[in-house]
């Protein structure tokens, strides 16, 4: 017998997450690989396992706690503390730097990365509707991405997707809609400061219900472009729910109409290789009633009129944009998080620029809060509150006419008899790949959100090239295709509120957790041409640069991060910099138009490099 510690594996870009379920207790016996905490990230609820199996001595954390990487859970009686970890997979969206020894990136990987038991795979003796080289299951941004680009590698596709519209959550209730109301919301906010330029117009008035068509048609444009591409490619696109028969085949419940009623006829699709794109769904709060007044980011972005009172429940990126829009619309807004502040992941610095601005938008920000009953009224929705932490006071019940869930995204793998086909699913419902999207079944793969965090379309799209060029070059005998890999060093993440906050690569926050020392270049609008004739000067841009004594004070670039409107429009230049690996003096050095807004990513590495005649001289 031994006493061993079980610790936080690498949870990628999050400095801190917070406990919101403990699953075990001191006695209890526990194998290898089984869950013991639950923690909530700004996108989503992630389980960490055990490395060993024994039997629990003492929980070293509670509820409430904030934990990182190498924070001990808890002491375990084991019968041989040297036996190894039960061997956990990489997740194909795991960056290089997160596997060798260079500086971890903005990627949060492991908890989704647990090991799961390989199923035997169901045999299918039934007949085939339909037969192709490649099924995709899913026809989100991944899902027809993928399908596309198999298709003009020459194979025969079939694409099934449940709803009478491609494009998935993103484009029917996700990024296209909500971007298209925050453009609105945008533009009005933006009227109001011109007052002080000596314009003014009235107050103005909504028609909601023209508003929703107006996103309706954003939305229309863009679903009926992926139908016509489909068309063009020969993808046969098979509507309703799929799920696997076995290893080569999957059923399908056909549906109809503009949601997804089932007909009660069925398909069954022979596959040679699959791609499994079933991305991810809302968390529903267990305690939060039916209602109409309760809604999930699909429910907001419907947008069925605007209520006096709005609580956000979670304070991560998708709600602070929904929160905008109604806000805009007339909307006052509470926000409720059990962290210590709002949009985790990105530097406490550029997040408490973007709270100064929209300060106005809120009645209460309650931090380090949890929500714990909600109740139906014909007054509202009556929430209760609870402290996060130990000692902390909690906010008293509150009515509001609308409540947002916003406390992230679970995957679907759960939902599509995966096990049937022999393909390994987390408890979460992750699906681990490896980096070439490949599942534990060989000529099965995965991308997207059901793959593990981020939970990002633009990863999903670079995911699902990855796969569909790997199936299209074993298939063909074309090496160069079958070696393509998911190489990705960084993810860029945006907040397209306004002012907008967008990061990618390591944060300073980061930095300092993990003793990486970085030189910093920050850069203030205040001294931009642009942003003062934009009368929107509040904005930074930071870049941060390797300054370990090996990289001699001009190492390579690591991360960055710019708050200010078009925030999101600019951080690609800073992804493609990581990439790259350039340093401050090729930034520097590299002739940005002026004046503009994307100029202040040369004068931040000028500043990192002391070279910039834009802003005081720094004190020696």
């Amino acid at each position: 017998m031994a006493i061993i510690d079980i610790k936080v594996p690498d949870i990628g870009d999050f400095a801190e997450v917070a406990i919101i379920e403990v699953m075990v207790q001191p006695g209890d016996t526990i194998k290898a690989e089984q869950s013991l905490i639950t923690v909530e990230s700004d996108k989503a609820s992630m389980e960490i396992p055990s490395s060993h199996a024994g039997v629990v001595k003492e929980l070293k954390v509670k509820l409430g706690d904030k934990i990182h990487e190498g924070s001990v859970v808890l002491t375990l009686e084991t019968q041989n503390a040297g036996a190894a970890p039960a061997p956990v997979a990489a997740p194909a969206s795991a960056p290089a730097s997160a596997q060798n020894s260079e500086p971890k990136q903005a990627l949060a990987q492991a908890p989704q990365a647990q090991a799961a038991t390989n199923p035997i795979a169901f045999a299918f003796s039934g007949n085939a509707d339909l037969d192709c080289d490649l099924l995709v299951l899913g026809g989100g941004p991944g899902g027809y991405s993928a399908a596309f680009r198999a298709a003009d590698l020459g194979l025969k596709v079939v694409l099934v997707e449940r709803y009478a519209t491609l494009g998935g959550v993103c484009l029917n209730v996700g990024c296209i809609p909500s971007k298209a109301l925050l453009h609105v919301a945008a533009v009005m906010d933006e009227v109001g400061h011109l007052a002080a330029a000596g314009i003014e117009f009235g107050a103005p008035t909504v028609n909601v219900e023209t508003l929703r068509g107006h996103k309706e048609k954003v939305v229309g444009k863009l679903t009926g472009g992926l139908a016509a591409m489909a068309k063009m490619r020969k993808v046969t696109i098979v509507r309703g729910y799929g799920s696997f028969v076995g290893a080569n085949h999957l059923e399908v419940e056909e549906t109809t109409g503009t949601a997804q009623d089932k007909t009660g006829s069925k398909k069954t699709i022979a596959f040679k290789r699959a791609i499994i794109a079933a991305g991810s769904q809302a968390v529903r709060l267990p305690f939060m009633p039916e209602d109409p007044r309760v809604v999930d980011s699909t429910g907001a972005l419907a947008l069925q009129g605007v209520p006096k009172r709005m609580l956000i429940l979670g304070g991560g990126i998708i709600g602070l944009e929904m929160g905008t829009v109604y806000s805009t619309l007339g909307a006052r807004l509470d926000v409720v998080e059990m962290m210590d502040g709002l949009m985790q992941g990105a530097d406490r610095d550029l997040v408490k620029i973007w709270q100064k601005m929209n300060a106005k938008r809120f009645d209460n920000i309650m931090l380090k809060t949890k929500t714990v009953g909600a109740e139906a009224t014909p007054e509202g929705i009556k929430v209760t509150f609870a402290a996060a932490e130990e000692g902390g006071q909690a906010p008293e019940p509150q009515t509001y006419d609308l409540v947002l869930q916003a406390v992230g995204r679970t995957p679907n793998g759960k939902k599509i008899a995966a096990d049937k086909a022999g393909v390994a699913v987390t408890d979460r419902g992750f699906i681990n790949v490896d980096i070439q999207m490949r599942t534990n079944v060989p000529h099965i793969f995965a991308i997207g959100d059901i793959v593990g965090q981020p939970m990002l379309a633009h990863k999903a799209v670079h995911e699902a090239h990855v796969a569909a060029e790997v199936i299209a070059g074993e298939l063909q005998g074309n090496q160069e295709l079958a070696s393509a890999a998911f190489n990705a060093r960084v993810i860029p993440s945006v907040a397209y509120t306004d002012p907008e906050v967008a990061w990618v690569g390591l944060t300073e926050d980061q930095a300092k957790a993990q003793g990486i020392k970085v030189k910093k270049g920050l850069f203030p609008w205040t001294a931009s041409g642009r942003a003062i004739a934009n009368g929107r000067d509040e904005g930074v841009t930071k870049l941060l640069f390797d300054d370990s004594p090996e990289a001699h004070g001009h190492g390579k670039i690591l991360g960055g991060g710019i708050v200010g409107t078009h925030a999101g429009d600019m951080i690609g230049e800073i992804a493609l910099a990581i990439e790259m690996g350039a340093d401050a003096v090729d930034i520097g050095k590299t002739i940005h138009p002026h004046p503009t807004l994307g100029e202040s990513i040369g004068m931040a590495a000028e500043i990192a490099h002391g070279s910039c005649t834009d802003v005081p001289p720094a004190r020696k």
